[in-house]
């Protein structure tokens, strides 16, 4: 933009569609919507285009330095090789089943005036190569002459050619260049003004160039979406020497979350198990509580398989929601078979009657859950996508723990939850 906070290229924009109530949409659904724009968009020749949302890009831009669910960075050195590379790698993607929306920006075709010295017909006039560049960057850019200081201010003083000369080719090529004996020779005397074709813009990262190459996902999971990706780019892409390329976009932010959630879940079932110890003083029943997890895990993967939906963090997030509800289930119903077992009943009678009498709290704890996550299981606006996965997860993962605990914690309870003392006779 005009302030340098969102650098594009001359031949990229962003344009914000702003919609309609949903109530007055001829089909009330975002992917009919989407598939409409595509149509007309299609017809118009030369273009690329890409959807998302203004915060979601935004948001991905600041994080990978891309937007879109995937975003290949191919380095390099020479901008022809990285264009060509990137070319190779749209049709790849291109081919690969739920890939949407492939592009790369094109980055050919602007003109470009350049001024090829004649180092002999300088040389012959004593001039350098650097002493005609600095006077013709003066020209153009300007050179500066001190600083004027002005109620405080410090306001640069600089020196340069007409803005008629920086607009018109001819002009520049009339520039005379002064020689150390006072005269001057045209510019047209030692360098020739060339028309040639160049980039629209040159990407950098970590001082390397580089070109991206972008995709969205559609009606498949994110990370085989990648695999299959990587598998495909191998086997039909080779980079030349001294190329290489990273995933990033979506993809990279979901990898660096389930990194962080390999080390977060182990931690928190450590501390989860040291509780348990602490209020149960038995190892076996603290592991009892933890068979819950297991639990709870098919009925959130059977929701997910079930709904469509694929793991996500969202989705992670929901099954970490639920290990805490399926823990808790747990202690209720290991507390009270505790207390009716220190009361002298037989540990069939414990069983019996402590999961009648808990049927009602572990129902309402469970159900209660579950009816607060339908308005986000039903969500149909902005930010539905990960509302849902998360509501999914936990109704489906409290189905199957609350029945699976009210039928097997019991059984299991009576077969290990209290050491068997051996009668000596």
């Amino acid at each position: 933009d005009e302030l340098g906070l969102d650098p594009m290229g001359l031949n990229q924009t962003d344009t914000f569609l702003v919609l309609k109530p949903m109530e007055e949409w001829r089909e009330p659904n975002k992917e009919w919507l989407l598939e409409e724009l595509r149509k007309v968009l299609d017809q118009l020749p030369g273009i690329s285009y890409s959807f998302t949302q203004p915060i979601a890009m935004r948001v991905s831009e600041m994080l990978t330095g891309a937007r879109g669910d995937v975003a290949i960075k191919i380095f390099g050195a020479d901008l022809n090789k990285l264009n060509e590379t990137a070319e190779q790698m749209v049709k790849v993607l291109k081919g690969i089943k739920g890939s949407q929306d492939v592009y790369t920006t094109e980055n050919t075709g602007v003109q470009y005036y350049r001024v090829a010295i004649d180092r002999l017909a300088a040389g012959r006039l004593g001039f350098s190569v650097d002493d005609i560049s600095n006077i013709l960057r003066s020209q153009i850019e300007g050179q500066q002459l001190g600083i004027v200081i002005e109620d405080g201010r410090r306001t640069p003083l600089i020196m340069r050619g007409e803005s008629r000369i920086q607009q018109s080719p001819a002009l520049f090529a009339a520039l005379t260049l002064p020689l150390p004996n006072g005269q001057s020779v045209p510019l047209s005397a030692v360098a020739k003004l060339e028309r040639v074709d160049g980039p629209v813009k040159v990407d950098r990262e970590n001082g390397q160039r580089m070109v991206v190459v972008q995709s969205n996902v559609h009606d498949r999971d994110l990370v085989g979406f990648v695999d299959e990706a990587k598998a495909a780019v191998a086997a039909q892409i080779k980079l030349p020497e001294g190329y290489h390329l990273t995933w990033g976009g979506e993809f990279e932010n979901q990898q660096r979350a389930a990194a962080r959630l390999s080390v977060v879940i182990p931690v928190a079932l450590g501390m989860i198990f040291m509780l348990l110890f602490a209020t149960f003083g038995s190892v076996r029943q603290a592991v009892l509580v933890l068979t819950n997890i297991p639990f709870a895990l098919i009925g959130g993967v059977m929701a997910l398989w079930v709904s469509g939906e694929y793991m996500s963090v969202p989705a992670s997030v929901g099954f970490i929601a639920l290990l805490g509800i399926a823990v808790l289930n747990g202690v209720v119903m290991v507390t009270y078979f505790n207390q009716l077992h220190a009361q002298g009943l037989d540990i069939a009678q414990v069983v019996l009657e402590g999961a009648k009498r808990r049927l009602r709290p572990v129902l309402m704890t469970a159900s209660i859950t579950a009816f607060g996550l339908l308005p986000l299981l039903f969500a149909t606006g902005p930010g539905s996508e990960i509302q849902k996965p998360l509501a999914i997860v936990v109704i489906g993962g409290l189905i199957s723990s609350t029945l699976l605990t009210l039928i097997m914690l019991p059984i299991l309870y009576r077969r290990f939850g209290l050491k068997r003392v051996k009668e000596i006779k």
